[in-house]
């Protein structure tokens, strides 16, 4: 796997993020600087996280099922990537109470944000993959991303947090296409 299919990953995973960032945007009424820096923070960090634990994992039992690998990475990229773009058209809103950039707040959104990365990683295994390379570009894209996530939405508002997680789900499920044909017909 190269580094323009890991820019790919980096920026489709960082969707969940950038989304989720954009309503911490437009919860606060006036965003300090250090608040576009705080989503970042957490974000980038378990994005990049993640994929090492799963990479991890994925070594463990990789040699067990490398007959069949690319299929685990189209099953997992398009179920991650279905998952987000089926969320993009959720009419749900989500109500934050207090400081949304409390602590607890942002340990918990980070989590749950970067749990397709765990997944992620584990697909890493099955590849000849750089991790710390990989790693590296996906947590400093998230941390970006989610930056400008909470600048976003303090400005524009919820025009985009739709749009940026279909983008990223459909990134996704086109990488793991794109992984399934190269291991079938190349």
């Amino acid at each position: 796997m190269g580094l323009p299919e890991i820019l790919l990953i980096a920026v489709g995973l960082s969707m969940d993020a950038f989304a989720v960032s954009i309503t911490l945007g437009l919860s606060v009424s006036q965003t300090k600087k250090i608040q576009y820096l705080i989503p970042g923070f957490y974000f980038g960090f378990f994005q990049a996280l993640m994929p090492c634990i799963g990479f991890l994992a994925g070594t463990l039992f990789a040699f067990k099922i490398q007959q069949f690998d690319h299929w685990i990475t189209f099953g997992l990229l398009g179920f991650i990537g279905g998952k987000m773009i089926k969320d993009s058209f959720s009419q749900t809103e989500e109500k934050e109470n207090g400081n949304p950039f409390n602590p607890v707040t942002m340990l918990v959104l980070a989590i749950a944000t970067s749990i397709d990365a765990l997944a992620v990683g584990v697909t890493f295994a099955f590849f000849t993959v750089n991790i710390v390379m990989a790693i590296s570009i996906i947590g400093v894209t998230t941390f970006c991303i989610s930056a400008a996530g909470v600048k976003i939405g303090s400005l524009f508002g919820k025009k985009y947090k739709s749009k940026a997680e279909f983008a990223g789900g459909a990134v996704l499920v086109l990488l793991g296409m794109k992984i399934l044909i190269e291991h079938l017909f190349l």
